[in-house]
């Protein structure tokens, strides 16, 4: 892949000699070495700040994020371009795993967490997202905004009409935010039934399953990832996942371009209806 878009950033920095604002560029992975960063912002994110304890393939260097699906994925990669010092590190990635690639690795990441059965009539149209982070500096939304419109763009030229991927909740408090989090959201985001999934490992939901219904207690807040996800459309396939190794609790999610608001369709997609 060598797709590349720019995004013109607002400036970060007070100082005169940010003369001009930073651009975001977005890029698909052409060689090992844009892989091998896309690994390693991974691995700073999901290992060094979340604390998860990963099990990469022997022989992985010290420092990467490494699965076996990675092989079969396009990595996509999004840098800052300082106009006066050329390109700065990775700070954004996402990996996507279309239907074709998903048949010679197995299956999608997905598979190993739900049961996704009930998907059959839609795998042959469905693309995978998955490994997303961003660089702790460029947490303000532009990164996963320039992302996104990459993603958008890669579903339209493969002929794609929806996507799914797992958005992760962390376990600090043994579970009982996600717990409350789903009781609350699948009243109102759940996917038709004939959709719904169910996890391999279920994260209990007992945990907090009444506490909004406690006057006194503040209703959970959607992390921003998924509350973004929702906005734009999507959908819940059901209960969620126990990631041990992740420490998370993942929930799984579908968005079908027809059901994007059309604001979002122009945006991502650059449909008009």
């Amino acid at each position: 892949m060598d797709i590349t878009a720019t995004h013109a950033l607002p400036h970060r920095s007070p100082t005169p000699l940010a003369a001009a604002a930073p651009v975001l560029e977005t890029r698909w992975a052409d060689c090992e070495e844009d892989v091998r960063d896309a690994q390693r912002l991974r691995f700073r994110v999901f290992a060094q700040e979340m604390g998860a304890r990963l099990t990469p393939p022997e022989g992985t260097p010290p420092g990467l994020d490494v699965d076996r699906f990675d092989a079969f994925c396009d990595h996509l990669l999004v840098r800052a371009i300082d106009p006066l010092h050329g390109p700065g590190p990775l700070i954004g990635t996402y990996r996507v795993l279309t239907p074709e690639a998903a048949l010679r690795a197995g299956g999608f990441y997905t598979d190993t967490e739900f049961d996704l059965s009930p998907l059959a009539p839609l795998r042959g149209r469905a693309l995978e997202l998955g490994r997303s982070c961003v660089d702790a500096e460029w947490r303000s939304g532009s990164v996963i905004m320039a992302l996104w419109a990459a993603l958008g763009q890669y579903t339209v030229d493969h002929a794609l009409d929806t996507m799914i991927g797992c958005a992760s909740i962390g376990l600090d408090d043994q579970g009982a935010t996600a717990a409350r989090l789903w009781h609350r959201l699948c009243r109102t985001h759940l996917v038709e039934q004939r959709w719904r999934v169910e996890p391999r490992v279920a994260l209990p939901l007992d945990n907090g399953a009444d506490a909004d219904a406690d006057s006194d207690t503040a209703p959970p807040t959607a992390p921003p990832l998924i509350k973004g996800y929702l906005r734009c459309g999507a959908r819940l396939l059901g209960p969620p996942a126990l990631d041990v190794a992740f420490n998370t609790a993942d929930l799984p999610l579908m968005l079908r371009v027809d059901d994007v608001s059309p604001r979002y369709r122009q945006h991502f997609f650059g449909m008009t209806a």
